[in-house]
C-alpha cells in the first residue's frame, strides 16, 4: 500500500498532477492529508490552500481529532478566482476567493464523519475543487444503531 507522499510523487513523475498534462487537473482522491491543530481551549485551526495551476485543495483531506469548532484559513494562490462552500452545523458557509486572496471560516462540525467541501464556481475542469474534512470519534450512544458490537481495527 502506498503512502500519500508516495502517491503524490508518483503522480508528479508520470505527469498527472497538473492541469492539461496527461489528464485534465489532478486525479480525484489524491493530494495531501493534513491535521487540524488544537488550542488549549479545544478549538481547532487549519490552513487550506489552492496552489497555482493545481485545481485542488492542499490538503485535500483535513483530519479533525474530534468534533467541535474549527477556524479555517483559506488561501487562493491561484491565478483564477475560486470560492469555498463549506459544511457547518446549522448552515453552510460560502467564501469568495478572488485570485491571490485569503479568507477565514468558523465551522462547527460536532459529530464524527466525512464532511465534503468544494469550489463549485467556474466548473474547474468539470468537477470543481473537491475536498473532505474527516472528524474522528464515535457516535454518541443515543445515535448508535441497535446492533451487535462491530470489530474495530
Amino acid at each position: 500500500m502506498t503512502t500519500t507522499r508516495e502517491r503524490t510523487d508518483l503522480l508528479d513523475q508520470i505527469g498527472l498532477n497538473a492541469q492539461n498534462k496527461a489528464a485534465l487537473g489532478q486525479v480525484l482522491g489524491t493530494g495531501n492529508i493534513g491535521r487540524a491543530s488544537e488550542d488549549p481551549d479545544g478549538r481547532m485551526r487549519a490552513t487550506i490552500r489552492i496552489n497555482p495551476d493545481e485545481l485542488s485543495w492542499d490538503p485535500s483531506i483535513l483530519v479533525m481529532p474530534h468534533g467541535g469548532d474549527i477556524e479555517l484559513e483559506l488561501v487562493n494562490d491561484d491565478e483564477n478566482t475560486h470560492c469555498a462552500l463549506l459544511p457547518s452545523n446549522g448552515d453552510r458557509k460560502f467564501i469568495w476567493l478572488v485570485n491571490h486572496s485569503r479568507g477565514r471560516a468558523h465551522l462547527n462540525l460536532d459529530g464524527p464523519g466525512y464532511y465534503w467541501f468544494g469550489s463549485p464556481t467556474g466548473n474547474d475542469e468539470g468537477r470543481g475543487l473537491t475536498g473532505s474534512i474527516v472528524v474522528l470519534g464515535d457516535a454518541p450512544p443515543e445515535a448508535r444503531l441497535d446492533r451487535p458490537a462491530q470489530p474495530r481495527p
